[in-house]
């Protein structure tokens, strides 16, 4: 399915948002405003709008995005058929190539990491200094983390590595926790900016992805909030490294070396990168609640950029199985 405004699909989309608060005024190409309104409870997260006379287009928030109102979309030859939610979404063009699932909610697992790189980004400062709690290091049996310490001292800068390149739970409460103060108020502003950015279908729990009531994504909603993400340099630069090495202070002053290498099955070598596509980094993710999931941002030999996402595979290698076919559908259309 084409990300373009359709008639028929604006129709159904403003009967349905009839009634509800104004969240904002639209200007269209002309001198002409009027309200949009919009209800977060609405199953799907974005949209654009048409005028009647179709002689001028008003740009909503997503107007620059890709737009389904599907959440099933689009041929592939590949078996997604093991993949709770999958989605190809062409970032350049504003077109959805694929979708399954993409607006029912899922657990994230470790892809909520990336909303928690976004807020750090936005909110934080990358030199400043962070103290790990008591709090950051009371993780479940078997959970992914950097080894970090109560009293150790990390810049935020350090922080966000840790967190994007080896999914370190750890880490992830230090954000928050340096961010907001605490998880909980954490989690509300990450509510808050999934909310600012369209992504309304969606709610966190806390920063990490660990299992927990209500903490849920749509794929869609991951696309945007991934998105959002990519525009700051420093994102995408940490995503496309295979591994990482600094130094931090103990809560005695004493050197403490870091050394993490990624996840990412396509940035280790163990997976081969798509024909003709390369991989620029992404985040996974995977709990038993969760399964595997994979969101990756690549670019054609065009220069075009893609966002591929696979929520619920039922195991690794059939997830990069999945991803791999998927981006090949790029030079199908």
């Amino acid at each position: 399915m084409r990300c373009t405004s359709r008639r028929g699909t604006v129709e159904r989309i403003l009967a349905l948002l009839l009634g509800v608060w104004m969240i904002g005024t639209l200007t269209a190409c002309g001198t002409e405003t009027f309200s949009m309104q919009y209800d977060y409870e609405y199953p799907v997260s974005s949209y654009k709008i048409l005028k009647a006379d179709e002689s001028d287009l008003a740009k909503s928030f997503a107007s620059s995005l890709c737009v389904t109102d599907a959440n099933n979309a689009g041929i592939t030859t590949v078996n997604m058929s093991n993949a709770n939610a999958a989605g190809l979404f062409n970032v350049s063009t504003g077109e959805t190539i694929y979708a399954k699932n993409v607006h029912t909610k899922y657990n994230p697992a470790s892809l909520t990491k990336v909303m928690t790189a976004l807020l750090a980004l936005k909110y934080g400062e990358l030199d400043s200094n962070l103290t790990v709690s008591e709090n950051a290091v009371h993780l479940p049996s078997g959970a992914s983390n950097c080894g970090l310490k109560p009293g150790d001292r990390l810049t935020m800068d350090q922080a966000l590595h840790a967190l994007l390149i080896c999914s370190a739970n750890d880490a992830a409460i230090v954000i928050a926790e340096g961010i907001s103060g605490s998880v909980e108020a954490f989690a509300e502003l990450m509510n808050e900016e999934a909310y600012r950015i369209g992504a309304t279908n969606c709610h966190f729990m806390n920063p990490h992805g660990l299992t927990q009531e209500d903490h849920l994504i749509t794929a869609y909603d991951m696309y945007l909030i991934f998105n959002a993400a990519c525009q700051y340099d420093v994102f995408t630069e940490i995503i496309s490294m295979n591994s990482y090495t600094t130094q931090y202070f103990d809560k005695s002053g004493s050197v403490v070396e870091m050394s993490v290498k990624t996840t990412n099955q396509y940035l280790n070598g163990n997976c081969k990168t798509p024909d003709r596509i390369t991989v620029i980094g992404g985040k996974t993710g995977t709990t038993n609640a969760a399964g595997q999931c994979l969101i990756l941002l690549a670019k054609d030999i065009y220069g075009n950029s893609y966002i591929g996402i696979i929520l619920g595979s039922i195991e690794r290698a059939v997830l990069y199985e999945q991803m791999t076919g998927l981006l090949g559908e790029v030079y199908k259309q």
